[in-house]
């Protein structure tokens, strides 16, 4: 099992954005980070995991994620929007429907776990790929 650790930072928002992503097998870690000029806080996080599923070859994935948006999105929401035609509860288009449809393709070659890592709160793997993901926004 590939671990996984991800991040989307935002400059503003929206603004100058970046995303990140830690994936270790244990013995090998890789890093990753890129980012847009105009962009949202949620579409870095998005496609931070696009990026991280997209880049790795392993079946079975552990996502280590702090964004609550991505990680209930994708276990509870999503079945709804599809099954609604990419619409919320109350009838409005969903936001960022690209990418989610986007992760949606990635993951379904993908067994996932994803765990909830509160953001900022000493996570080493955590507090990196937000380093890289706002050192991305930065650079741009």
């Amino acid at each position: 099992m590939i671990k996984i650790w991800t991040d989307g930072s935002c400059l503003g928002n929206p603004g100058r954005g970046g995303w990140a992503f830690i994936a270790s097998d244990g013995e090998k870690t890789v890093e990753r980070s890129g980012g847009d000029k105009d962009t949202t806080n949620n579409r870095m996080e998005l496609m931070a995991v696009i990026r991280a599923l997209s880049a790795v070859k392993s079946r079975e994935v552990e996502i280590n994620i702090d964004s609550q948006y991505v990680q209930r999105g994708m276990q509870v929401w999503i079945k709804n929007w599809k099954k609604n035609n990419w619409r919320t509860a109350d009838k409005k288009p969903v936001k960022n429907q690209d990418l989610w449809q986007e992760l949606d393709a990635v993951a379904q070659a993908k067994e996932i776990k994803w765990v909830w890592v509160r953001g900022h709160n000493g996570d080493a793997m955590n507090e990196r790929a937000d380093e890289l993901a706002r050192d991305a926004a930065t650079s741009l």
